[in-house]
């Protein structure tokens, strides 16, 4: 009990700025395009209580996290916040303009896994303390699960960013016919993740990332 409280305590404060910031980023950059319908709705905003989804913010991270500390299950830990609302076609050049506020989510990651692999690299070169083990912990975490959606955010099937980034980069006729996958691409995605493949094909690149990041910061 007291591992798994541990547990639930390091992830948490990650889990939830991975995954409301991500969706807070493509509500700016959509209104920086010409669309204010997540302004609108009071979704730009750094207050977690406006994008947490209790079902993929809380509840499936959490699960996964039970099942690692109960029992060691392995597994790529993901979730999801509410869906920040873009009408595309408000966009001043919504084909376009797509693409940058699709590719908002992951670069947001992108930075935040820079950012917890800093104070990683600071609380490792600190000198031993209470909160020095924790702090590593943490920051390791918020590595792994901004690196975890960002890869997978990059996967390129609608409705996720990659997808829309795929659909802004096609000609317009290719475009149009991919965009028709949205209403399926949930359940693809769920059908890749329990036969493995999506793990098979994200864990290199996670790797890779993940890598890099070490060599860089030197830790």
């Amino acid at each position: 009990m007291d591992s798994l409280i541990s547990t639930l305590a390091i992830w948490a404060l990650p889990v939830v700025l991975a995954i409301t910031l991500h969706e807070a980023a493509h509500g700016y950059v959509a209104r920086h395009f010409g669309d204010p319908t997540a302004d609108l709705a009071g979704r730009i905003t750094l207050n977690p209580l406006r994008h947490i989804d209790p079902v993929g913010t809380v509840l499936v991270p959490a699960l996964i996290l039970v099942a690692s500390a109960l029992f060691g299950a392995g597994g790529i830990l993901f979730g999801w916040a509410k869906p920040v609302p873009v009408n595309f076609g408000r966009l001043r050049n919504p084909k376009a303009d797509m693409l940058w506020v699709a590719a908002a989510g992951p670069f947001v990651n992108l930075l935040m896994a820079v950012a917890w692999g800093v104070l990683f690299k600071i609380a490792a070169s600190t000198a031993p303390g209470a909160y020095t083990m924790p702090m590593m912990k943490m920051a390791d975490a918020g590595m792994q699960i901004n690196t975890v959606l960002m890869v997978l955010n990059l996967f390129p099937l609608p409705p996720l960013d990659g997808g829309r980034i795929a659909v802004s980069l096609l000609p317009n006729r290719l475009a149009w016919k991919y965009a028709r996958i949205e209403p399926y691409g949930f359940p693809i995605l769920l059908v890749l993740l329990f036969t493995g493949v999506l793990g098979a094909i994200m864990w290199p690149v996670m790797a890779i990332f993940r890598y890099l990041l070490a060599v860089v910061l030197g830790f």
